[in-house]
């Protein structure tokens, strides 16, 4: 029986260190966009998100007599003490009026006529939102590296601020082998899905190898298929004969055939037509090629070489 000499075939199993080192020493910062934070769920931000004092005066925290809590020390249920000409009526989300420091419930407060009395004492800052207890200059609602989650537009909105700094990868993904079956499509959808989550920039619609790695526009290439020494395999020679393959079998199972190179300055994974072994391979290698991931280590990268001569 003779074997095809001219299929794809793995030499050995380079070990999933090598291939992290090679990620790690030779991708670079993706410039960074500034947008509305409101567009920003997902994306990792590029600098440090801080804001103004927040809020710039001591409000209320709920609904009732704004007082001097020094002056209603001795209050009681037998033992009322009138409010003060400080003390009023407040809504939470209020400034504080000057002169109190408290905010008593409405029902520690008894209206007799047009004048009040407290029931109850209260402590310094009862009831309160102190200036700044909200946001402070020097501690960042988010950090850089971080990508920013539903609650984080809600909080840096309720900042008032406005834009943030994000990357956004593009990353181009592709069919590697032949199309068509379950199996396949569905790995391709989880890859586009695991992409988009990581923070990525990534079209709904796979398109061939070839398409894809001619793409210049994308910042790095994924594909699915056609990475092993099957009769229809052909991925890694495609990559061999328009790039650079940096290695061809990773010693990861399942996914032992995924292949790693770079196409001009862009890096190219080829993952395994199955969907285990997809999930495994992003797990491992994919979700570092896609910096927004926090398995980036807070490093958002560049998904293009360093140039030689630096």
């Amino acid at each position: 029986m003779t074997v095809d000499s001219s299929s794809q075939r793995i030499a050995r199993l380079t070990p999933l260190g090598t291939v992290l080192a090679l990620i790690e020493s030779r991708i670079a910062a993706v410039p960074p966009q500034t947008i509305g934070v409101a567009t920003a769920r997902r994306l990792t931000l590029a600098e440090d998100v801080a804001a103004s004092p927040q809020p710039a005066q001591a409000i209320a925290l709920r609904d009732g007599f704004a007082v001097d809590a020094g002056a209603i020390g001795d209050a009681g249920p037998y033992t009322p003490v009138p409010l003060t000409l400080t003390a009023r009526r407040i809504d939470a989300g209020d400034p504080m009026p000057d002169g109190t420091d408290a905010v008593l419930p409405l029902d520690a407060v008894v209206l007799r006529g047009k004048s009040a009395e407290a029931t109850t004492t209260a402590v310094p800052g009862e009831g309160v939102l102190l200036a700044g207890g909200d946001a402070v200059p020097q501690t960042p609602l988010r950090r850089a590296g971080q990508r920013v989650r539903l609650v984080d537009v809600a909080v840096i909105a309720a900042a008032r601020v406005e834009a943030a700094a994000v990357r956004e990868p593009s990353i181009g993904v592709a069919l590697g082998g032949v199309g068509g079956t379950a199996v396949i499509d569905a790995a391709l959808s989880m890859l586009v899905q695991l992409i988009f989550n990581a923070g990525g920039n990534v079209p709904n619609n796979p398109i061939a190898l070839a398409a894809a790695l001619a793409d210049e526009k994308a910042d790095a290439i994924m594909a699915v298929g056609g990475t092993g020494s099957g009769r229809r395999d052909g991925a890694v020679q495609e990559l061999a004969r328009l790039g650079q393959v940096e290695a061809h079998g990773i010693a990861i199972c399942p996914g032992e055939t995924a292949a790693f190179g770079f196409i001009g300055q862009r890096p190219v994974l080829l993952l395994p037509g199955r969907i285990d072994a997809v999930l495994a391979v992003w797990l491992l290698l994919g979700r570092h090629i896609v910096p927004s991931s926090p398995a980036a280590k807070l490093r958002t990268c560049r998904l293009r070489c360093r140039s030689a001569a630096k």
